[in-house]
């Protein structure tokens, strides 16, 4: 995400960005909201005078329009954004348009700024700047590849190949196929982690170095227990991504609900729920608050929570922000979507 334009009064007023990716879209579905105003190349329908008899569909024009924020829809494997709500600025005035934001897209967002949205900005352009990761999990006959995301890892495309006669041979072509994915996928990125149980990764490093010389150098070995989602999360919990990243958020996340469930597990410096959260920051105990982002999104349409999240600012409290796209963030979600490590235990 690049800052093109930063204009605020106090927390009101508008800052233009420019989408580079399809985390920063991720990232905008969490910042907007409605009553929000944003302005944006778009295309819409002009309709003209056209003969009554033979009406035609008039064309889509190119042109700038600020719309008010009704609702905000982010299309994961669609590369896409679309923002819906009523025309405030430009034609038709009033009528209702739909703004898509795709990785290229300028825009430009008025309203009243919280403090983690100006934060989530900033973590958007560090992050932007960082090494770009993806992570094959492989054992004997079956792989998944999955890119590393801010939102979490997003499995792209997985392999499965039974092995019968002509063993060698059907293995060469799997790690052939392997590469060839790899390949493609790795043009955009700086690292690639190999993981798994076993030794097939150290063989299909071995293959590649033969095979695809400028893929194998930028492997990285990392032992797992486990492919597929799991083996990602292992990948995740042990901080292969962080030694290559030197931070991640969703291996910062995968570490947080890890301490989070150790302490749930012997009743120690913990509380979650909406209810036994807002008792601790009472007492001043939270250390560190664990919020979903789907969470903070509906408690906004309430207007309550950005009180009690300044009241944790104040008593010098972390907020943590959790992608429920991820398996970290579901684990919270399941705890109801907030919880807290705390300074002293509070509860019996």
């Amino acid at each position: 995400m690049k800052l093109l334009k930063k204009d605020l009064r106090g927390n009101d007023g508008e800052i233009s960005l420019m989408v580079e990716s399809l985390d920063d879209m991720w990232h905008l579905k969490y910042i907007l909201e409605p009553q929000d105003i944003v302005f944006a190349v778009t295309k819409r329908r002009i309709e003209g005078a056209t003969d009554k008899l033979r009406p035609e569909k008039a064309d889509k024009k190119t042109m700038r329009l600020g719309i008010c924020v009704e609702k905000v829809e982010f299309h994961k494997f669609a590369n896409r954004l679309r923002v819906h709500g009523t025309i405030v600025d430009g034609i038709d005035t009033g009528a209702y348009h739909t703004i898509n934001i795709e990785e290229g897209t300028d825009i430009s967002i008025i309203k009243t700024w919280k403090s983690d949205q100006l934060e989530r900005i900033k973590e958007a352009q560090i992050a932007s700047m960082r090494p770009k990761v993806i992570i094959a999990t492989i054992e004997e006959g079956e792989a998944s590849i999955g890119m590393v995301r801010q939102f979490g890892v997003e499995e792209s495309s997985s392999l499965r190949q039974s092995l019968g006669k002509g063993e060698g041979n059907t293995r060469n072509e799997f790690f052939g196929e392997l590469a060839s994915q790899l390949k493609w996928a790795a043009e955009k990125v700086d690292a690639v982690i190999l993981a798994g149980p076993g030794f097939t990764k150290e063989d299909f490093l071995e293959f590649i170095r033969t095979r695809e010389p400028e893929l194998a150098k930028k492997a990285v070995l990392e032992d797992t227990t486990s492919i597929g989602i799991s083996g990602f999360q292992e990948v995740l919990r042990r901080g292969a991504v962080d030694r290559i990243m030197e931070e991640s958020r969703i291996g910062r996340e995968a570490k947080l609900i890890e301490e989070l469930m150790k302490e749930i597990s012997i009743n120690g410096k913990v509380s979650y729920g909406m209810a036994d959260v807002r008792n601790a920051q009472n007492l001043g105990a939270i250390h560190t608050l664990l919020i979903t982002d789907e969470l903070l999104r509906t408690e906004r349409e309430g207007k309550s929570i950005d009180e009690f999240l300044k009241e944790v600012e104040h008593s010098q409290g972390r907020i943590v922000v959790f992608s429920t796209e991820f398996e970290p963030g579901k684990k919270l979600e399941a705890l109801g979507g907030i919880a807290a490590l705390l300074r002293f235990r509070v509860n019996p």
